[in-house]
């Protein structure tokens, strides 16, 4: 995106409504991430400004967090491990293949913005090494050959279903906000879709909690039977990082849980039993 394009003027608004919440930083460059698909150096120097936080407290954050990105990203986003395990399995080779096959190098994004490839350490799923992740859907046992198959997939997008929903209703793809590992049960469904896998405590439990992925329903199910109006912690099953939202719910005045939309977006939904408090920002 062209730096011409960007609404400076909107900071001052996001400024405003994340001022004095906890996790209010995180909350702003959330926002900025999904409005651009990355984090603009103008628009981080107006937040410091704004936000009297210093540049450096600024990119601190935008650093430590795999979510945000300092460059702009592509519609698909190719992680290829090269840690110890897929390393000795051949990982370099596949790495070299993506960078042949989309002529781009590791950091850089294709000139259609369509596609960005990375280079990561570990992916947390050595037994299945060589491992690739695009888009937050895992390839396992990755080899040269399938490299290209990999491409075209995500070119077409991934399947979620084959049932047909109206324009009010649409199955969406989360991921978590802090690792960005997928958050979809392809093996689970609930209203014909992948549900949406996330852990849950309250009340001193503990369990699994599945999300119909339908935007506009509120089917659920879940291990621990969760009692109207009780209000619980979500958390990543995969880095076990809670899943805090930004906002409160707009119904209850709970704070929402918080969670990435693919293709760019954000999720925040309410974590009480009953309440139907949303928010979606594609």
């Amino acid at each position: 995106m062209e730096t011409s394009t960007i609404q400076l003027d909107d900071v001052k608004e996001l400024t405003e409504k994340h001022k004095g919440k906890l996790g209010g930083l995180i909350g702003i460059l959330e926002e900025v991430q999904a409005r651009y698909g990355y984090l603009p150096q103008s628009v981080l120097e107006k937040i410091s400004e704004e936000t009297g936080d210093s540049l450096v407290d600024i990119y601190g954050v935008a650093t430590f967090y795999k979510s945000f990105s300092l460059t702009p990203r592509g519609k698909h986003l190719c992680s290829v491990c090269l840690g110890t395990a897929c390393h000795v399995r051949g990982g370099p080779a596949i790495a070299e293949e993506f960078s042949k096959q989309l002529n781009i190098k590791p950091g850089e994004t294709t000139e259609d913005n369509e596609f960005t490839l990375e280079t990561v350490n570990c992916l947390g799923a050595c037994a299945l090494g060589p491992v690739v992740v695009v888009d937050g859907h895992y390839f396992s046992q990755v080899n040269v050959k399938k490299v290209k198959e990999i491409i075209e997939t995500a070119r077409k997008g991934f399947e979620t279903s084959k049932v047909d929903l109206d324009e009010k209703s649409f199955a969406i793809d989360v991921s978590c906000s802090r690792c960005n590992h997928s958050l979809m049960a392809p093996e689970h469904l609930l209203d014909g879709y992948p549900s949406i896998w996330v852990t849950v405590s309250f009340a001193n439990k503990h369990g699994w909690l599945r999300l119909s992925s339908v935007y506009g329903s509120y089917h659920t199910e879940q291990e621990n039977e969760i009692g109207e109006n009780q209000v619980t912690n979500f958390y990543c099953p995969h880095c076990h990082s809670e899943l805090l939202g930004s906002v409160e719910c707009p119904e209850c005045g709970t704070s929402m849980v918080l969670m990435n939309v693919r293709g760019g977006g954000i999720i925040q939904v309410c974590p009480r039993k009953g309440c139907k408090g949303h928010v979606l920002d594609l």
